[in-house]
């Protein structure tokens, strides 16, 4: 065990122990703590956290018996506060909801507690997972945002207060603040693990993902949170170099900065110097506004299910949920109707495209985190991705000229998981990352 500080143990690597009887989730819990006290004043990555409550769950943890200990036995979770957890609050990030407490934990909280893990504390997320910054600071630099909508998740990740965190996507709150905090952000396909539970925004775009520091933990964590059987609990390495397409960005998507584009040019080369074929594309023509069908499927169905809150509570609401509320009010059935058709062609138009590679490369933000604190940061990246439900991962690859992380964003056709978990992995062993800690 002294191969690592104990707070940076790795996820798999650590609930291995427990179930082995080596290490104590009590041990591990406070050792997280710990790193929590010492640096969340800064950070502010907890909309809830109670160590009375931690020191008991890993208590009951150590006081189970060896056998039958489940894949995440002894470990805390951070869960992203618009996820229902019934022994702690769910306020979804805005003061309409303080204090709220589910009455049931949302199916993948069930699921984490029957593999063995429990929910570590709630960890900050913009209002209702949409575009206001919260309080929550990039653990590299804390003038610098952490992204969004799942920003304390990767934070915490980011700074070693837990392994692993779950948060949400609607269109980037996975891949962007895991490449802004410099961790792994795993989205898988739409569906894998079940949204039920979980504050809803839009049913057709909105999907559940993982935040950890390595491909390996990764895949253990999103494993346990899944169906049964439809991601291993290990990523399969390929046997041989991946064959890739590379999208050096989006037509929707303001250019990509010179740090992050020499850094994703250098990180190609890389794969490339170790047998990986990387092939350069363009982005197809008749897909060129893909954008405009996400966005009118995600204001259309947030307005069908946030219209009540807005007529209730339109003062309490920010100035930008407003306005795409009322945006999403505005659009027609029958356009919605056709972005829905429209998304249906381009899930087999992109499945097809991409069936002669492994996965594609694509920046996962256009740049590094941004200064302050206007905005979460350009989502659009991940936009397609988003649209299609194909699985997408983001994975640490350098940094910027002013420190902070950048990633790479891979991705696959929906349901072939396991494929870019161990297409990751591959490029993971060589692209060597320092992560904050």
């Amino acid at each position: 065990m002294s191969e690592y500080p104990l707070h940076t143990m790795p996820l798999a690597t650590a609930a291995d122990a427990m179930i082995a009887g080596t290490l104590t989730a009590r041990a591990l819990a406070d050792a997280q703590l710990a790193r929590v006290a010492a640096t969340d004043a800064v950070i502010e990555a907890w909309a809830h956290l109670d160590p009375d409550h931690v020191g008991a769950e890993a208590a009951r943890c150590d006081a189970a018996p060896r056998e039958g200990r489940g894949p995440l036995h002894g470990i805390g979770v951070g869960v992203k506060d618009i996820v229902a957890t019934a022994d702690q609050p769910t306020q979804m990030g805005s003061p309409v909801y303080a204090g709220n407490r589910p009455r049931a934990d949302a199916e993948c909280i069930a699921r984490l507690k029957r593999a063995g893990g429990y929910v570590f504390g709630k960890a900050v997320t913009t209002a209702f997972a949409f575009l206001d910054p919260a309080k929550t600071r990039n653990p590299w630099n804390p003038q610098h945002t952490p992204g969004g909508s799942s920003s304390g998740p990767a934070a915490a990740v980011a700074a070693a207060h837990v392994a692993g965190a779950i948060g949400t996507q609607t269109n980037g709150s996975v891949i962007r603040p895991a490449a802004f905090c410099g961790v792994v952000g795993f989205k898988p396909t739409k569906d894998v693990i079940p949204f039920s539970g979980v504050h809803l925004f839009s049913e057709t775009l909105d999907q559940l993902g993982t935040f950890t520091r390595s491909v390996a933990d990764a895949a253990r964590l999103a494993s346990a949170l899944a169906d049964a059987g439809r991601i291993a609990p290990s990523p399969a390495v390929p046997a041989k170099p991946p064959r890739f397409a590379y999208l050096d960005g989006f037509p929707w998507t303001q250019e990509v900065d010179c740090d992050a584009d020499d850094t994703l040019d250098a990180a190609a080369t890389r794969l490339r110097q170790h047998g990986a074929e990387v092939v350069a594309v363009g982005f197809p023509a008749p897909w060129r506004e893909a954008h405009l069908v996400h966005r009118t499927i995600m204001l259309f169905e947030a307005a069908s299910h946030l219209s009540g809150l807005q007529d209730r509570e339109r003062a309490r609401l920010s100035p930008k949920l407003n306005a795409a509320l009322d945006e999403g009010r505005g659009i027609r059935r029958a356009d919605y109707d056709a972005a829905l058709a429209q998304r249906a062609a381009a899930t087999a138009f992109f499945a097809e495209w991409l069936a002669g590679y492994d996965a594609v490369i694509a920046p996962p933000a256009p740049g590094p985190a941004p200064l302050g604190f206007a905005s979460t940061g350009d989502p659009s990246c991940c936009t397609l991705w988003s649209l299609t439900g194909f699985p997408a991962l983001s994975l640490p690859i350098g940094c910027a000229g002013n420190g902070l992380p950048l990633g790479m964003q891979l991705a696959t056709p929906a349901g072939t998981d396991d494929r870019l978990l161990g297409v990751a992995a591959w490029c993971e062993a060589r692209l060597a990352f320092k992560g904050l800690v």
